[in-house]
């Protein structure tokens, strides 16, 4: 299987020249980037087996700018594609030779905080970790916290609906966005939702979060932040079998106890990330568990305490409660680590995809039995507690036809989540990568009706158009 770009448009490329001097007045001269040597840091995302070189790279400063950039593309017929730090998984932010790449990593700045009413207003190509970073001095945090969050921005944040480890207790981007700035595809400049908790009319905020660039460009973002609770506390409890890591997931969430975070790992990823982090995992282990409790250093000892009752049940080779600061900012710094140990060793494809907490158990043998199949290893490293899987399929990139085997695992996992009650993907969104699979979650009637949407906001189909919808059958306004 080789995913498919559409055919560049010739009359656009050969109005390249034209289309860059058109753009240079409208930004800073550093920001519009037109070498081929330049242009090719943004050939590619975090899907990096497929390159499209974009016609230009345009890296605005203000909304002003970009409402400039996507007037005169608009009234030129020139395609955008917007990208935040490129840490797309699926493709999201892949260019194509007919489109601009319009990023936001100059858009950086602290707009606004608001400890009273607890918001902050930032502007869009902001990290996710700079936004705590900003408020921490006064005992705030922002809860979304994907694993990439050193890196990847609000911007990309909300165009997949992120999550992180921490969603489980505090929810992905969606529950924690309170507005937007929205660049139109015309360059007109609307405001969603606002500093308050709700908006009337219709939940334009909640389509716009998840649309992948589709619909307009977010400039700036209205976000909840949280006050930090007293203390946190993980614990690890490894496992001889697979099926009884995710049986004592699902038991845990059917107790009724939501820990703040339940991560899970397999053997492979237990010693990849141990081999990099040296944070103490289990090597003996078949599965482990990371669970962490937030409260008072005595609600942290009743939960955990209730935590290792339940995870008795499942026969664990091993249970370390963290004792100190140190020891839990290691335990979490393998796992943050994780997807970077496993770059070292070899080439992956990161699968992300949803599934109830019920079937973890007979869901991860079989994909186990689905990557053998091809002759591939994986590692599982997930957000367990609400069934968000991210299988590391593992190949040689050097090896032809190896790329085709990871892809085509990688589909049957896919379906697998969506047999079972899931679907394709929990917030790495669809981009490329789950484009062509989207026809086997969605009748056609419920695809329509999706692209009637996307032709609402963007009529001709110039926003990130090789995107979320298989290429045939698409729908103008």
């Amino acid at each position: 299987m080789t995913i498919r770009f559409p055919d560049p448009d010739p009359s656009v490329l050969a109005r390249r020249d034209e289309i860059i001097a058109g753009l240079a007045p409208l930004v800073a001269a550093e920001a519009l980037i037109t070498s081929e040597d330049e242009r090719r840091a943004f050939e590619t995302d975090g899907l990096t087996a497929y390159r499209q070189m974009p016609l230009a790279v345009v890296l605005p400063s203000t909304t002003e700018e970009v409402s400039k950039v996507m007037a005169y593309c608009h009234a030129h017929g020139v395609r955008v594609v917007a990208r935040g730090a490129g840490t797309s998984l699926a493709g999201g932010a892949i260019a194509q030779g007919d489109a601009i790449i319009l990023g936001t990593a100059k858009m950086t700045k602290i707009l606004d905080l608001d400890f009273a009413d607890r918001v902050a207003r930032v502007q869009s190509g902001i990290t996710n970790l700079a936004i705590s970073g900003s408020v921490a001095h006064e005992g705030f945090f922002y809860a979304p916290d994907p694993s990439s969050q050193l890196a990847c921005t609000i911007a990309g944040n909300i165009a997949m609906n992120s999550g992180g480890a921490h969603c489980l207790k505090y929810g992905v981007t969606t529950n924690n966005l309170m507005g937007v700035t929205l660049v139109m595809n015309d360059g007109t400049v609307v405001e969603l939702g606002g500093d308050h908790l709700d908006s009337p009319g219709y939940d334009l905020l909640g389509l716009v979060c998840g649309s992948e660039g589709q619909l307009g460009i977010v400039t700036e973002a209205t976000v909840r932040i949280l006050r930090a609770a007293e203390g946190a506390r993980p614990v690890l409890v490894g496992f001889s079998k697979v099926e009884d890591a995710g049986d004592c997931v699902a038991a845990i969430i059917a107790a009724g106890i939501i820990p703040v975070a339940i991560e899970y790992m397999d053997r492979n990823a237990i010693l990849i990330t141990e081999d990099f982090a040296q944070a103490g995992y289990p090597r003996d282990a078949e599965a482990m568990l990371i669970i962490e409790v937030e409260g008072s250093e005595a609600e942290c000892d009743a939960m955990l305490g209730r935590i290792e009752a339940i995870a008795a049940g499942f026969r664990p080779t091993s249970v370390r409660v963290s004792r100190s600061e140190a020891e839990s900012a290691a335990i979490w710094k393998g796992r943050k680590s994780a997807f970077g140990a496993t770059g070292r060793i070899s080439d992956y494809i990161c699968m992300d995809g949803t599934i109830p907490t019920g079937q973890l158990g007979p869901v991860l043998e079989r994909i186990g039995t689905i990557c053998a199949g091809h002759g591939l290893r994986v590692a599982n490293v997930f957000h367990a507690g609400d069934g968000n899987l991210h299988p590391l399929i593992l190949f040689d990139i050097n090896k032809p036809g190896e790329l085709q085997k990871a892809e085509a695992a990688g589909d049957e996992i896919l379906k697998l989540c969506v047999e079972v009650g899931g679907c394709l993907t929990g917030e790495h969104g669809v981009g490329i990568e789950k484009r062509d699979l989207m026809r086997f979650q969605y009748a056609q009637a419920d695809l329509e009706q999706q692209m009637r949407v996307k032709a609402v906001f963007d009529p001709d189909w110039m926003l990130n158009p090789a995107k979320v919808f298989p290429l045939e059958g698409r729908i103008a306004a």
